[in-house]
């Protein structure tokens, strides 16, 4: 079967980057929804489509490609006193941009009475290289089409 619009596509990736640092290798594989469902980068999907089990591929993106070039206003500070308890640096909240946009931010520095948020994904504003591995390629179940994502193995549990 061939990757196009409505299959679910089961891979492994490592991410790396431009100097080719391993930044992230997926331990279990991957499974998404193939066809403009936003479940993986745009570029991933156009490199994979038409292509079956068995492909591998690496792929160099652009920042604009992949995560996005670095958005210095989502940068933010808050009162250490208005801080959920528990959060550490290296940790995750979400929160809105300064345009009201739902987003995650990672705990930057805690310095005083003052924590310093980031709303950009961790390797915004880096060039990255996928190796991509697609392990298998099946038609997506309705279900799993009108919610948009994959359910069970490797996909979405509800």
């Amino acid at each position: 079967m061939k990757i196009e619009k409505d299959t679910v596509v089961t891979l492994k990736y490592k991410v790396s980057d431009a100097q080719g640092k391993l930044l992230e290798a997926a331990e279990e594989p991957m499974a998404y929804l193939h066809g403009g469902y936003e479940n993986t980068l745009p570029k991933i999907e156009e490199a994979l489509d038409g292509q079956g089990k068995g492909y591998q591929t690496t792929l160099v993106l652009s920042a604009t490609d992949a995560f996005g070039e670095r958005d210095e206003s989502l940068l933010q500070t808050m009162p250490k006193k208005d801080f959920p308890p528990g959060v550490k640096v290296g940790g995750q909240l979400r929160g809105r941009t300064p345009d009201g946009r739902k987003a995650i931010f990672n705990v930057l520095k805690i310095k005083g009475d003052t924590v310093m948020l980031d709303g950009n994904h961790p390797w915004a504003g880096q060039v990255l290289q996928f190796q991509l591995n697609v392990l298998d390629v099946r038609a997506a179940i309705p279900e799993e089409i009108e919610h948009r994502h994959v359910h069970g193995a490797h996909g979405h549990h509800h």
